[in-house]
C-alpha cells in the first residue's frame, strides 16, 4: 500500500486536496475532534492535568483555546494526552486499508511527529499567504494567538517543501487541483 501524505501550512487546503484523490483518507483533525467529543478518558486526563480549563464533557473548543492561550506548556500537555490516541487511530486506519492500492494521510504534524516512512509519497500543498489568511480567519473560533502557537509546533514550510516528492500549487480552483492530483496519481500508481 502506498501512503500519500499531505503537508503544508495551516489553512493551505490539505483537506480540500485530500478529498480529490478519491482514496481512503485519514484526517487527523477529524480524529482529534472526535476524541474531544467522544473520549471520556481523554476528558478525565485533561481535567486532571489542567483542572482550571476542562470542567465537563465533551471538551469545548473554547476550553482548549483558553488553555492554550493561558500557558505555553499547556499545548504540550494536551498533545501528550491526545497524540497517542491519534496514533492508535492511524494504526487502525492503516490496518483496515492495508489491501488498498493507496491511502491519503492528512496529518498536520506528519513530519514533526516523525510519522513518515521511507516509501511514503509526500505532497506539499502550497498556497498564497493571502489566501491562507483569508480562509483561516473564516474558521469558527478563529484566534490569532492560538494560530501563532500552533504554527510554532510546525517545521518551517521550506523544510516541508524540500522533503516533498510533489508540490501542488493550490489556488482553491477545483479544475487545477483535480489536474494536479490526477498527475500525481498517474506517476505514483503506475
Amino acid at each position: 500500500m502506498i501512503r500519500i501524505a499531505l503537508v503544508g501550512d495551516i489553512g493551505s487546503g490539505k483537506t480540500f486536496i485530500s478529498k480529490l484523490f478519491k482514496l481512503p483518507v485519514f484526517n487527523a483533525d477529524k480524529i482529534v475532534a472526535k476524541i474531544y467529543s467522544k473520549n471520556r478518558n481523554v476528558n478525565l486526563l485533561l481535567k486532571k492535568k489542567l483542572p482550571n480549563f476542562f470542567t465537563r464533557f465533551p471538551i469545548k473548543k473554547k476550553e482548549l483555546i483558553n488553555a492554550i492561550i493561558s500557558n505555553d506548556k499547556n499545548i504540550k500537555i494536551i498533545s501528550e494526552i491526545v497524540h497517542p490516541k491519534v496514533n492508535r487511530e492511524l494504526q487502525k486506519f492503516i490496518k483496515k486499508n492495508n489491501h488498498k492500492e493507496a491511502v491519503v494521510l492528512d496529518i498536520p504534524l506528519y513530519l514533526e511527529k516523525k510519522l513518515n516512512r521511507k516509501k511514503d509519497v509526500i505532497v506539499f500543498i502550497q498556497s498564497s499567504r493571502k489566501e491562507i489568511s483569508k480562509r483561516v480567519k473564516k474558521r469558527k473560533n478563529f484566534n490569532k494567538l492560538v494560530l501563532t502557537k500552533l504554527k510554532k509546533l510546525q517545521l518551517p514550510l521550506s523544510y516541508k517543501k524540500k522533503k516533498s516528492h510533489f508540490v501542488i500549487k493550490n489556488n482553491f480552483k477545483l479544475n487545477l487541483a483535480r489536474k494536479s492530483v490526477k498527475d500525481i496519481l498517474n506517476r505514483v500508481l503506475r
